[in-house]
């Protein structure tokens, strides 16, 4: 399908791919919440990439280990998804999805914990970049709802945290069965399963809010998500995680562009925000450079 497109060229439409759903989710979460654009977009991540698995030749053979690992991978993704729009509800896209963009610092942190990996200039340097990237954009934000606290910064932290535990395991089951296509429509029916069982069990704390006028930015987001998570994927699949994770990183700045274009009256872009931002993109690069 994409194997012969350069994975660069793969990756860059990734990251076009998440900040297009971005911006849509901020749109709509004008008029709804978190939680309604997060089911939406596993729906159509579900029924969208398992419709075209089926039209593309069905479901192949794989190792029992390869799914387990994306079963585990699909139990984390609801999570993610909804840490990652109530970041963008709470303190806004250009804001939340740069702090979300920071996964790669987690994952580097837990490979120094658990794996023995080496600290260099390099992850050193990266990590100045993103703590103080994300200190300038946490510091007095502007909040279009008038009600930011500092507990909000824990919906794109903790999404960014579970992001950099998925990562690995994603890449290191695309080494056992390079199936890129059925493992990310494994991914969206897992998380669609254990977010619809949350919305009807007794625990959950809030019901979907649906508003016509959230509709159509919320199918958009969640088009362009179920395509970013499947880009990544296939990008990983045909190149190295150090051509393809600083491409990704790069998200974040094209979300600025696109909230300077569409979220006008909706949000507003400080040169604190600004600096912030490319400082954290620049952080991320070059940590996952040296990974």
């Amino acid at each position: 399908m994409l194997e012969s497109v350069p994975p660069q060229i793969v990756a860059l439409g990734a990251a076009l791919s998440y900040a297009v759903s971005g911006i849509a989710a901020r749109r709509g979460m004008h008029y709804s919440t978190p939680i309604t654009v997060t089911l939406v977009s596993l729906m159509i991540h579900a029924a969208g990439l398992w419709s075209v698995l089926l039209l593309t030749g069905g479901i192949p053979k794989v190792s029992s280990l390869a799914l387990g690992l994306f079963f585990v991978t699909g139990t984390l993704q609801p999570v993610i998804r909804l840490f990652t729009y109530a970041g963008i509800f709470y303190i806004g896209a250009s804001r939340g999805s740069t702090v979300r963009g920071s996964h790669p610092l987690f994952s580097t942190s837990l490979a120094i914990l658990f794996l023995g990996e080496q600290i260099n200039i390099w992850i050193i340097l990266g990590t100045i970049l993103i703590t103080g990237g994300v200190a300038l954009i946490s510091w007095q934000p502007e909040s279009e709802r008038g009600s930011y606290r500092w507990s909000h910064l824990g919906f794109p932290l903790g999404a960014a945290l579970l992001a950099g535990i998925s990562h690995p395991i994603r890449r290191y089951a695309l080494g056992i069965a390079n199936e890129p296509l059925f493992f990310a429509a494994v991914v969206g029916l897992v998380s669609l399963a254990w977010m619809t069982g949350y919305l009807l069990s007794p625990v959950k704390s809030e019901r979907p809010v649906w508003n016509r006028k959230a509709a159509g930015p919320f199918l958009l987001a969640g088009i362009f998500e179920t395509l970013g998570i499947l880009l990544v994927i296939v990008a990983l699949s045909i190149g190295q995680v150090v051509v393809v994770s600083p491409i990704v990183a790069t998200s974040p700045l094209w979300i600025l562009f696109g909230t300077w274009l569409f979220l006008r009256g909706i949000e507003s872009l400080s040169l604190r925000t600004i600096i912030g931002a490319v400082a954290v993109v620049a952080g991320t690069v070059a940590i996952s450079i040296v990974r």
